[in-house]
Formats: structure tokens, C-alpha cells, sequence
């Protein structure tokens, strides 16, 4: 009898041991497990994305930073505006200790529903005209991060148009306003400035879907001596096989904002490297998981923006460019 009451006794004190206080330390385990939310204005098997996620964290892990051990990243995708939003409203439900978001609706869509979880945005052009921040140098509340303009890009992309193909006359440029900084606004008025200081007539083109870019783009194309600008937004980036293929159909001289899009048949690209922004946008996560405010985390401009041109697209195309022209690249694809 008293040898049944003790191997009882033993079980019970067994049972506690395996499920009572490793449950008990499980949980205090959990709580050192720190969590981000991450919103990408794009569709999950986008690869170039892919790629630019594998670098922020990679950079997390060079900080010491794994996800599945101290560490759980939720991701989520939106290839639309519409769901941009709701998937912005589940990641804060999960309460993250930070966020990160590429581009200006993905940061928007969380501002507008927490002003108290931080926030690190990469590639976004207008942070403070967008209202993200109080200014650069002191973001002054719960966001801070990384742009990928400055005001002179756009005249740059204008001269190195005009450099490869100096007959052009009109430039076109799309962009979504749903989905462009200060809805299409902040680059335009840049465009039209620099248009109208080389004699270029401007030829806004605002596109929503798949078949407003075709239009667009046939129309572009019914005049000679037409070039065409790709301003940086979630739909331009989420359609560029579209309208890369349309502007080499047509033979239409076209520059765009990220470098992939060179790789991927367009003529020209002149922009900041997004990899790069995101290995920086996961050092800002790390200072701000130890402990730094990111009010106090200044926003950081481009630290160089790189070239790339397509020999192959431009012979494609009948343009020739100059030796002096490929010089200025960072890559050049044969």
C-alpha cells in the first residue's frame, strides 16, 4: 500500500515536472521570442522581392537576430491597394514589436492605424510630405527609415534618356496614382520641370490595371519620337514584364527606376539598389528591438543610386550608346 501511495506520488510529481513547470518555462521563453510584422505591396512569388527579403534577413541573423529561434517574422502580401489595409490591420493584431514595410501605401496603411508601434519603411520618395515623419533629421514619432529619391533623380533620368535616344521630343510617364507618393503628385511635378527645361513635351499617363498600361502605352507610341519613364510604384513594379515587353514592342527608348528592370529586358535603370535599403532598414529593426526610440533614428537618403543598361534591348531598339555613356554604369548586360 504504501508502495502504490508513493510511486503515486511519484507520478504525480513526475507529471508536474514534465508538463507543469516546462510549460511555465516555455512560456517565459516565448516572451524573450521578439516579433515582426512584414508588408510587401506585391505578390508572395515575386522574385526580385524575394531576393530583397533574403537580405534583410540575412542582416538580422548578422546581428544575431534568427527568425525561428529569438526571433518570428509574419509576412504578408498585397498586390493591390484594396488589401493593403486589411493585411496591415492582421500584422498589428499580432502585436509585433516593429514593423517593416517597403514603399509609400504599405507604410501608409499602417500609420493610419497605429501611431505607437514602430515602424521602419524602406523606399519610400516623400516621407515627410506624406506625413510619415516631422522631418529627416528628427522623425518625431513612431516611424523612421530609408528613401529612394532625391530631387535631382528625376532630371537625371531625363538627361540619360536624352543621351540614348537625343531624338526624343515627348516623354511619357506612367504611374498609378493609387499607389504613387503624394498619389502621383511628388514625381510629376519633378517630371514636368525637367521636361520643360530640355524642350521635352510631358505626357502624364495615370494607369490603374493591366489594360489602361496597354492603352496607355499604344497610344504613347502612335506619334514618333516618344520615350517613355517608369516612376517607381507597387503596380509599375508588380506589371514590368507588361510594360517592358509593350516598350521594346514598340521601340520606344524607356528608363526605370530599379535595377532588375534592366536585367529583365528594359533599356536603362537608374535607381537605388532595394537590397541595400533593406539590409540598412534591418539594422534600424535591430537598434530599435534593443531598445532605441525611432523618433530618435534619423531618415536616411540614398547613399548612391546605380546605373544599368541593356546593350542588348538598345541594339534591339536601333540606339546606339556611346562609349562615354557605358563608362558611367555600374553594370552593363551584353
Amino acid at each position: 500500500m504504501m508502495g502504490d501511495m508513493r510511486r503515486r506520488a511519484f507520478i504525480s510529481f513526475a507529471a508536474t515536472a514534465a508538463f507543469g513547470w516546462p510549460l511555465s518555462a516555455l512560456a517565459q521563453r516565448d516572451a524573450t521570442v521578439r516579433r515582426i510584422g512584414v508588408l510587401m505591396p506585391s505578390s508572395a512569388d515575386d522574385a526580385e522581392v524575394k531576393d530583397e527579403l533574403a537580405a534583410f534577413v540575412q542582416q538580422l541573423q548578422r546581428l544575431g537576430w534568427t527568425d525561428g529561434g529569438n526571433l518570428r517574422i509574419d509576412y504578408r502580401w498585397s498586390s493591390d491597394s484594396q488589401t493593403l489595409q486589411a493585411n496591415a490591420a492582421e500584422l498589428i493584431g499580432l502585436q509585433p514589436d516593429v514593423i517593416f514595410t517597403r514603399s509609400t501605401p504599405a507604410t501608409a496603411a499602417f500609420l493610419k492605424q497605429t501611431r505607437t508601434i514602430p515602424v521602419v519603411f524602406a523606399v519610400v520618395s516623400d516621407p515627410v510630405g506624406e506625413g510619415f515623419v516631422a522631418s529627416l533629421a528628427r522623425p518625431g514619432g513612431n516611424a523612421t527609415g530609408f528613401t529612394n529619391a532625391e530631387a535631382s533623380l528625376t532630371g537625371k533620368w531625363l538627361t540619360l534618356l536624352k543621351e540614348i535616344a537625343p531624338g526624343m521630343r515627348r516623354l511619357g510617364f506612367i504611374f498609378d496614382p493609387k499607389m504613387a507618393p503624394g498619389g502621383g503628385a511628388y514625381y510629376t511635378g519633378l517630371v514636368e520641370t525637367a521636361a520643360a527645361s530640355s524642350a521635352v513635351v510631358q505626357i502624364p499617363m495615370p494607369v490603374h490595371t493591366v489594360g489602361e498600361i496597354e492603352r496607355a502605352i499604344d497610344d504613347l507610341a502612335r506619334v514618333p519620337d516618344g520615350g517613355l519613364l517608369v516612376l517607381p510604384d507597387a503596380t509599375t513594379n508588380l506589371h514590368r514584364a507588361v510594360i517592358i515587353a509593350l516598350a521594346n514592342r514598340y521601340r520606344l527608348p524607356s528608363i526605370y527606376a530599379f535595377h532588375n528592370l534592366a536585367e529583365e529586358g528594359g533599356l536603362i535603370s537608374y535607381g537605388v539598389d532595394v537590397s541595400e535599403l533593406f539590409r540598412r532598414g534591418a539594422i534600424y529593426v535591430d537598434r530599435i528591438l534593443k531598445g532605441t526610440s525611432p523618433a530618435d533614428l534619423p531618415v536616411q537618403l540614398p547613399e548612391k543610386f546605380e546605373l544599368v543598361i541593356n546593350l542588348k534591348t538598345a541594339r534591339d531598339l536601333g540606339l546606339t550608346v556611346s562609349n562615354q555613356v557605358q563608362l558611367l554604369a555600374d553594370k552593363v548586360i551584353e
